[in-house]
């Protein structure tokens, strides 16, 4: 028997990211080849890359340290947003093979021929108006939730973001795609899925390849609700403007949605939100979070949060400040701003100084936890259903439940991947949550 070619993938950045690399991962099984960790030695080492975090060229050249420490003659290729972006930086890293940018990462196949070592790195990278076409992709992070993709690239322009550079524009799954891979994650025996796209309130755009909408995202919800096995399904991260009334309704009455929403702010002052060329005032902000708690009081509500953007006084990061802190939400995601190459506000005036961002992050990240605290001590004595993790950590398994509450019991093999119902009890020092199991 023939020995099977090794490949190992390491993914930078966000879930979309990692359902991606699952695709590939199963095209390259389809092929012939074995998966194996990324700590393994392979023959083949692919590094999926991200444009937001901060030092993403540094990650990566970690990552291909990593790999070549495994392995100095395996190939090593570099793929996604990072790619598309700034390819011939990434080429240029010892050791580096092959980079594939947004079109090509899913042919990435047809681009290996022998797995021979390059002098340097090759690059196929398209002109990101070529990005136009769809590719659907699911992951399994661990055994109990799954990352379902549902749209990809994005036509909004706001000034600190490079993602339509990155990823093109805004596109969709067709409706029988998802559905189709709703219920294959379902037969897999995975409770909860995730889903995820770029701008995923956008979905039904380019449906077919052009503008043209048949389905919204309220028809998308209403849809996979009724797809059966699925215990759980949870909205990843909407756009303020783009979570209607109607899908909160929906949420509210679902079977399967949980009462969970990550919902974008980036700034709670309007002038910002301005040169942001975000698509709402902070006013609809609020709005969404008060009829999120009107129909679902239990509800937990995530913001995302951009600090020191340029011409951020301290007047305004003041503003963001109180304007969340008087908000009913239960914690924040808090980016400090870092420039960009092509976007408009890398070239803005009024830069924050570094010491003066990282001051900011720190007080929004103390009134997250603050807020997480509240949260939870809102839920103590409620009844929940938790779908248990598969980690064994410290002698304690995790869940969570439904409205994003983590909880802890000592561990049991037993309760991986099960749903329970619960009384939620105290909060833990560590911040998680313990219950009694409810018989039922």
């Amino acid at each position: 028997m023939e020995n099977k070619k090794k490949v190992a993938f390491y993914t930078l950045g966000c879930k979309l990211n990692f359902s991606e690399t699952s695709t590939i991962a199963r095209n390259f099984q389809e092929e012939g080849f074995e998966r194996v960790n990324f700590e393994e030695v392979a023959d083949m080492y692919v590094i999926n890359t991200c444009s937001v975090t901060e030092n993403a060229d540094k990650q990566f050249k970690q990552v291909v340290k990593k790999a070549l420490k495994l392995n100095e003659k395996a190939f090593v290729a570099a793929v996604g947003c990072y790619a598309q972006l700034k390819p011939e930086e990434l080429a240029a890293v010892d050791g580096v093979d092959l980079v594939l940018g947004a079109t090509e990462k899913f042919k990435i196949i047809d681009y290996i021929n022998d797995l021979s070592k390059n002098d340097m790195g090759e690059v196929h990278s398209c002109e990101i108006e070529d990005a136009d076409f769809y590719v659907g992709s699911y992951s399994f992070g661990d055994r109990t939730r799954a990352f379902l993709k549902v749209q990809d690239g994005c036509d909004y322009k706001c000034t600190y973001c490079t993602i339509p550079l990155a990823r093109g524009i805004s596109r969709s799954d067709t409706m029988d795609g998802v559905l189709k891979n709703a219920s294959e994650i379902a037969a897999k025996g995975i409770k909860e899925i995730v889903l995820t796209g770029v701008n995923i309130g956008d979905y039904g755009k380019g449906e077919f390849g052009n503008k043209k909408h048949e389905h919204t995202f309220l028809d998308l919800v209403t849809e996979l609700d009724k797809v059966e096995g699925i215990e759980r399904l949870r909205i990843s991260s909407i756009e303020p403007n783009l979570l209607k009334n109607e899908t909160i309704e929906l949420v509210s009455k679902s079977r399967a949605f949980v009462p969970h929403f990550h919902i974008p702010l980036q700034s709670g002052s309007n002038d910002i939100l301005k040169k942001m060329k975000r698509r709402y005032l902070k006013e609809l902000y609020v709005d969404r979070v008060n009829k999120i708690r009107e129909v679902m009081p239990h509800a937990c509500v995530g913001v995302d949060v951009i600090v020191g953007f340029p011409g951020e006084t301290d007047e305004h990061f003041l503003e963001t400040y109180h304007f969340l802190n008087d908000l009913d939400i239960s914690y924040l995601h808090v980016f400090t701003y870092s420039e960009r190459d092509n976007t408009e506000a890398a070239v803005m005036e009024g830069e924050v100084a570094k010491n003066v961002r990282s001051k900011r992050s720190k007080m929004l990240r103390g009134l997250s936890v603050k807020k997480r605290r509240a949260f939870y001590e809102s839920q103590i004595g409620t009844n929940r259903s938790v779908l248990f993790e598969n980690e064994n950590k410290e002698g304690y398994i995790h869940g969570f439940t439904e409205n994003y509450v983590k909880v802890k019991s000592p561990w049991n093999p037993e309760l991986v991947n099960t749903l329970h119902n619960v009384q939620l009890t105290k909060i833990d020092e560590d911040g998680a949550v313990r219950f009694d199991f409810l018989n039922n």
